[in-house]
């Protein structure tokens, strides 16, 4: 059965197309996704993310148990209200997801790991807490609005209570807080996102969610889909899980060796895999595609390098720089002249460093 967010009325009622995402109904777009993929990088859009599973870890050795469940080091979270993104792996060092915690306490932290994989983390995370007496909380009552684009910050801080505005307008990025929204309603607000956009992600009960997106609507922030959502996040060099990593991809294969912390003393689920794969070298790494002639990039499709052959994993026509870009997954060595195989055609590509875009501006050499 699909599931619904709170807010699946309004979406349709307001003109979206549809689509299962993860087994969620989810607007992909509202009319155009290209305008609304423009809407974030120039001024605020917001995303209806309820289909996030947000996930609460309490226990006297929760800190403990999060130093042995992630990649990245949980010590690093000094400050309450801190976040870290890390990946969670399996004992052959493969991603079971990439995941965002927040500290809240020495004995309270709040996880939100993707939707697509609710089942096996909830059952993978449940598994592991046992041994350190934690209890892990789903929060099915609350819902997530991120608002993004240069604008968006603004947008929701006029709509928070003028006691926590000036504290949630000093937010540092990758940091939360707790916050009054419209008639008191009780916000948990972070500085994150997945548009490579600044702006927040917003908690809230799901009776209090219509509320709050009517709200940002009438202040002029623009209902956006999945589809934009998508485009966005490739521009900003993110990486989505099923597509650009795996069970079978490690960090290191997926250009995110830059979450894996090799503190000394930390035995986290899958080190010693990754530490054996760094000493003896990949083999595969991921990369940054720009086609500069017609066509489009999309997952699956070949690329001919000259040392063998690898693969599109996330690719689409980029708005904002208004080609077609793609991540790829390619042997180690150096590439010779690359091509892509669209339909027969082997048409050529230049490998480039991402992120595309960073603050709405094409990167050097895109």
């Amino acid at each position: 059965m699909t599931e619904k967010t709170v807010l699946n009325a309004t979406h349709r009622a307001l003109g979206a197309h549809m689509v299962d995402f993860g087994g969620w109904d989810m607007p992909v777009n509202y009319g155009s996704q290209i305008e609304e993929h423009h809407a974030v990088r120039r001024n605020a859009g917001m995303f209806d993310v309820s289909h996030m599973t947000i996930v609460d870890l309490h226990g006297a050795r929760v800190k403990d148990f999060l130093r042995h469940l992630l990649a990245n080091s949980i010590d690093k979270l000094k400050v309450t209200g801190k976040a870290l993104y890390s990946c969670m792996l399996n004992e052959q060092g493969g991603v079971i997801d990439d995941l965002i915690v927040y500290y809240l306490g020495d004995t309270f932290y709040r996880t939100v790991v993707n939707a697509a994989t609710r089942a096996k983390d909830l059952a993978w995370i449940t598994q592991q807490a046992k041994a350190f007496d934690v209890e892990v909380k789903e929060r099915p009552e609350l819902s997530m609005i991120a608002v993004q684009g240069p604008h968006a910050r603004e947008k929701v801080l006029a709509l928070v209570h003028e006691v926590d505005r000036a504290r949630i307008e000093k937010l540092a990025k990758f940091t939360a807080a707790a916050a009054q929204g419209p008639g008191g309603m009780p916000l948990f607000v972070a500085r994150t996102g997945y548009t490579g956009e600044d702006g927040f992600e917003v908690m809230l009960p799901a009776e209090h969610t219509l509320a709050f997106w009517n709200a940002l609507q009438a202040a002029g922030v623009v209902p956006c889909g999945l589809g934009a959502r998508d485009t966005l996040r490739l521009e900003a060099g993110m990486n989505l899980y099923g597509q650009d990593m795996d069970e079978t991809v490690s960090p290191w294969e997926a250009n995110l060796g830059w979450t894996i912390a090799l503190d000394a003393g930390r035995d986290f689920i899958g080190r010693k895999a990754l530490e054996a794969q760094k000493a003896a070298g990949v083999t595969r790494v991921m990369v940054g595609l720009v086609l500069d002639g017609k066509g489009v990039l999309r997952h699956g499709q070949k690329v001919l390098t000259a040392n063998g052959d690898g693969v599109i994993l996330s690719g689409s026509f980029a708005p904002t720089l208004d080609k077609a870009i793609a991540f790829a997954r390619i042997p180690v060595g150096e590439p010779g002249a690359v091509r892509v195989d669209i339909r027969g055609r082997e048409l050529p590509v230049h490998i480039v460093k991402y992120p595309f875009v960073r603050d709405g501006k094409p990167c050097d050499g895109i």
